[in-house]
């Protein structure tokens, strides 16, 4: 590898505050912001969501009501009309 040319990697503490869960994990990421955790000191960044709070990751499904779906596609495209097969 040529020197002088890769950004420096380290631990960085992120923080999950939608879950309000904590990841210690190798990153290029600079923060101005330090956070202690588990006696050791970390740059931090906070995260909106991860793999702790996604739906895909957690298997926590969104239903989503599919009758008001149907019946505004319907409402969108009802000038349209159907053509009648002779």
């Amino acid at each position: 590898m040529r020197p002088d040319i890769h950004p420096e990697y380290h631990e960085v503490l992120f923080h999950d505050t939608n879950a309000d869960v904590y990841f210690v994990i190798g990153s290029t990421l600079q923060s101005t912001i330090t956070r202690e955790y588990e006696g050791k000191t970390y740059p931090y960044i906070s995260l909106d969501i991860s793999s702790a709070s996604h739906p895909f990751y957690t298997g926590e499904q969104r239903q989503t009501s599919n009758e008001g779906r149907v019946a505004s596609f319907n409402k969108r495209f009802a000038r349209f009309g159907r053509k009648k097969a002779d």
